[in-house]
């Protein structure tokens, strides 16, 4: 995993590196088990990543980053961004 950098109140900030790197790992698990697809929540990949700030858009991008033309966002926000943007990659890739 990456090491990030440290904002000023000494928080450990998370880069969108590190959210692309869980969802990519997510990815590859399914892809492991033979799945056709797999899944991935904004709000989930959040949790593990950065359960203490508010980087849900990071981890929003870091998902529409991975997309490919076979994928399919299954839900958005109103707002774009969110905890419940989700998108279902289509496996293998």
């Amino acid at each position: 995993m990456l090491i990030h950098s440290i904002e000023n109140k000494g928080l450990a900030m998370p880069t969108t590196e590190e959210f692309r790197e869980e969802v990519e790992a997510q990815i590859s698990r399914a892809s492991k088990q033979g799945r056709l697809h797999v899944e991935i929540n904004a709000g989930e990949i959040h949790r593990i990543i950065s359960p203490d700030q508010n980087r849900h858009a990071m981890a929003c991008d870091a998902i529409r980053q991975l997309m490919g033309p076979s994928d399919r966002v299954i839900h958005a926000p109103p707002a774009g961004d969110g905890p419940s943007f989700t998108v279902r990659y289509a496996l293998p890739r």
